[in-house]
């Protein structure tokens, strides 16, 4: 077997997997469409490893990229893909963001078992999901319900839900429809009301910073737009020092070169919220994304912004 030209570091997921191989067409193409020339490397990560308690509790989203990053680093692989609401605000030392696809559908979906919609959910039903800005969510529009730690990729937690764990739990419904699985969704949810993880719908590929090669070969893979609206996300996001333990959620559209954002900070109950939005050039969505990050932290409770450590 002659040696590839390119190597993908990726977790083993489907959904992972999916996005891997995506990217690998993507490259494939570019370099003249040999199959060869592209291998994807399934790496464990400590994130996939731990099912039994939830991530805030572990240390947080980077347990999904801590493996990929070190093979990365380490030359065992040229480069990483990864669902960008799961990339760390700062990147490992070495490490760049060399690529992001263009951008999927960003809204959240219900799977009912219960009921179709969240607002039909029994008086109390059980909800379960791994995110703490769902939770808030879901609280902040039914206080009555109860929220619970729901963790597994996507088939998992449709299983789980069948099984009766839970009576409804919400997914992105980017990766409902990337594996095919769409048909589950008994709810969309509207961005305006059920704001978005930071990144959500976006798939994200790294490499070592001094790799030129690598990542001259992903520029032809890089969407402009998605790549402004990322930086504007996870520039507020850095400001605010988000993690897996702090509900945070936020959008930015590109259009015509310009930028919009808007950004929310929740308790974990749902019942405050802090929101912020920016305005201007597509160009300076970094700076815009700050700002709106330092607006928002200025106005946040100290209880609050206690959360962020």
């Amino acid at each position: 077997m002659p040696t590839p030209l390119f190597r993908i570091g990726t977790r083993g997921s489907p959904l992972a997997l999916w996005q891997a191989n995506t990217v690998r067409d993507g490259l494939t193409a570019a370099l003249g469409g040999d199959p060869a020339a592209v291998e994807i490397v399934v790496i464990k990560t400590t994130g996939d490893a731990i099912q039994d308690r939830p991530l805030s509790e572990a240390g947080g989203k980077g347990l999904f990229v801590k493996e990929i990053d070190e093979a990365l680093i380490g030359g065992r692989v040229d480069l990483a893909v990864h669902s960008a609401k799961d990339l760390p605000t700062d990147l490992a030392p070495g490490t760049a963001l060399a690529a992001v696809l263009p951008r999927a559908d960003v809204r959240d979906a219900l799977i009912g078992g219960a009921a179709p919609t969240l607002d039909a959910l029994p008086q109390g039903a059980v909800v379960g999901t791994a995110s703490l800005r769902r939770g808030a969510l879901v609280r902040r529009r039914r206080p009555d319900l109860k929220v619970t730690s729901f963790r597994g990729n996507v088939q998992t937690r449709l299983d789980k839900l069948a099984r009766g764990e839970v009576q409804a739990t919400l997914l992105a419904l980017a990766g409902l429809t990337r594996l095919g699985l769409e048909r589950h969704a008994t709810e969309i949810l509207p961005e305006d009301e059920f704001l978005p993880a930071l990144g959500q719908g976006a798939v994200a590929v790294t490499a070592r910073s001094g790799d030129d090669r690598t990542r001259a070969a992903l520029a032809a893979l890089d969407c402009a737009d998605t790549a402004s609206a990322l930086a504007c996300e996870r520039a507020f996001l850095k400001v605010l020092d988000g993690s897996c333990r702090t509900p945070i959620a936020g959008l930015a559209r590109v259009t015509g070169g310009a930028l919009a954002f808007r950004g929310l900070v929740l308790s974990e109950d749902g019942a405050r919220t802090v929101e912020g939005e920016a305005r201007g050039l597509a160009a300076d969505a970094e700076a815009l994304g700050a700002e709106a990050g330092r607006d928002v932290k200025a106005r946040t409770p100290p209880d609050l912004l206690a959360a962020f450590g």
